[in-house]
């Protein structure tokens, strides 16, 4: 920059109004400057708007007066700031600095929340960059139903302990009540095209294999076998098994009813629309039952379900299994060879699910979500939901509500 040239940044604030934007943008073309930066933000209809131009010195002078006095007739609060060359190229050397975004969601989020969450970004030497809420704005009645706040942070900088960070993030998530993901901001973040749920207790909020043990009189021995593989107490492959074998004899018609009444968990619909709307393939990797998920497939148009197959003889079952059983190993290798199928690079493809045998397949994926998981589960996750919907995914993805029409916002 030359000495006949000099930068100015300026803010503006006040009640946002349209072509308010314009009306000083006019003004600035007026004398022909480059605008340096610009950034925006809308919080209760009150703007805060930010400009940082490079004008004429000479021009320096009017300029000014020409926004004071159309700050005056519009209502709002204009302040001048000179920027020095070295503040200027000290801002420029940060372009280089990894991003990531640190997203928060709840019910609610109070200030407590917020604050905790920032001061671990702070003393990983951190600096916030940009805030917004992607949620719709949130009611004064909390008891209302699917009430859900969600707030952004980009941030710049490289932590000093990505792994403390990370551990940090998890215990403020189970002590204060909210969930979070940290993501690294690149171009795959914005491009994801693959996601894999579990099924049973993520897609659903029960365990099939408990409703079909309930109806075959062995409730209690299966429930008490599945609580233990999902802890990882013992190994999923044999629990399946002993499992199996306890419904030997079960009416076939038994299966159509479950179906027919599985308990949705709450935000599948509105995040399956959402999903398919955007061009998104969805798969189901489930240690369950294929004869469930192909239920699922046909109600929300899931693109892959790859499932356990029970044996049934003369409309009963046999106490037997078909073909490969799909444990955790299998999620995870299934979830690669489909993005393969579908050439997406691992890094643009979400896994979902709430088990230990899930963990294989969320540390494969670029971005593995645990969801209402089991405490060993969320404890080895890098991203969890445990206070919403399973629609909570939308906001690790970045969309906001406003993005949805009607139905995707419901």
């Amino acid at each position: 920059m030359d000495n006949t040239t000099e930068l100015i940044l300026i803010r503006i604030t006040g009640v946002d109004r349209p072509g308010l934007t314009a009306s000083i943008t006019e003004i600035l073309a007026n004398y022909d400057v480059d605008i340096m930066d610009i950034g925006q933000a809308d919080i209760h209809s009150t703007l805060s708007l930010g400009i940082l131009f490079k004008s004429r010195e000479a021009d320096s002078g009017n300029i000014m007066k020409d926004l004071l006095f159309k700050a005056s007739e519009l209502g709002i609060t204009l302040r001048f700031y000179p920027i020095s060359v070295d503040e200027y190229e000290k801002w420029v050397s940060l372009q280089g600095k990894n991003r990531y975004i640190l997203t928060l969601l709840g019910r609610k989020l109070t200030a407590q929340q917020i604050a905790v969450a920032t001061r671990v970004l702070a003393d990983q030497g951190l600096n916030i960059d940009a805030i917004r809420r992607l949620t719709g704005r949130v009611p004064l009645d909390e008891r209302k139903a699917h009430v859900r706040a969600c707030i952004e942070f980009s941030v710049r900088g490289t932590p000093r302990n990505r792994d403390e960070l990370q551990t940090k993030l998890m215990e403020l998530s189970t002590t204060m009540g909210m969930d979070f993901s940290f993501q690294l901001d690149t171009m795959y973040r914005r491009m994801r095209r693959l996601i894999c749920f579990d099924m049973d207790s993520t897609l659903i909020t029960t365990e099939v294999i408990d409703e079909l043990a309930a109806r075959a009189g062995v409730g209690e021995q299966v429930k008490a076998i599945t609580e233990r593989a999902m802890r990882g107490e013992i190994d999923f492959r044999e629990s399946f098994k002993e499992r199996v074998a306890l419904l030997k004899g079960l009416d076939e018609s038994v299966m159509k009813d479950i179906a027919e009444h599985l308990p949705i968990t709450e935000g599948v619909d509105r995040l399956m629309y959402v999903l398919k709307r955007y061009g998104y393939k969805i798969a189901i990797l489930s240690g369950g039952f294929t004869y469930f998920g192909n239920y699922l497939k046909e109600k929300y148009g899931i693109d892959y379900v790859y499932a356990n197959n029970l044996e049934i003889v003369d409309g009963k079952l046999t106490g037997r299994y078909l073909g490969d059983i799909v444990d955790g190993k299998r999620k995870a290798e299934l979830l690669q060879l489909i993005a393969q199928v579908e050439n997406v690079d691992i890094e643009q493809t979400i896994a979902v699910g709430d088990g230990a045998n899930d963990l294989p397949m969320l540390s494969t994926a670029g971005l593995g979500i645990a969801f209402h998981a089991k405490p060993k589960v969320k404890a080895n996750a890098r991203q969890s939901i445990s206070t919403i919907g399973i629609d909570g995914v939308l906001y690790f993805l970045g969309f906001k509500d406003s993005y949805l029409d009607e139905r995707g916002n419901s």
